[in-house]
């Protein structure tokens, strides 16, 4: 049985996708890293912005019209992420695994756990 139900769906087809557009509107020329990156932080920023003066508690209970906002500003991450890694010739994936295992090495869960404190402070 296949546990995922959309198998259609990966970061290697949305890389795929995000290079068909940019190439039919003729926007690699505006692709580069550094454009990228801005657009990145720009999205993340109008991301950020939904959570401005909420409190914790509020965060946790989103009326269902911001959330729908804040899964269009999550999916512009995600894409301008991808396409960024995809110019940059970055292996998403593997470059998540590995910086998860340099985390875990970094934080260990006998110093780390319920502390807040930088790996440097443990």
């Amino acid at each position: 049985m296949n546990d995922n139900p959309r198998p259609d769906l990966s970061l290697e087809r949305l890389r795929d996708q995000l290079r068909e557009f940019a190439a039919a509107r003729d926007w690699n020329q505006f692709h580069s890293p550094k454009n990228l990156a801005i657009a990145l932080s720009v999205e993340a920023g109008e991301l950020l912005e939904h959570f401005q003066w909420l409190s914790d508690e509020e965060s946790l209970t989103l009326p269902d019209d911001k959330l729908e906002k804040i899964r269009d500003e999550i999916a512009d991450v995600l894409l301008y992420l991808i396409r960024l890694a995809d110019v940059l010739n970055v292996d998403l994936i593997k470059s998540a695994d590995t910086k998860i295992e340099a985390n875990a090495h970094k934080y260990p869960v006998d110093k780390a756990r319920g502390s807040a404190k930088k790996y440097t402070e443990l």
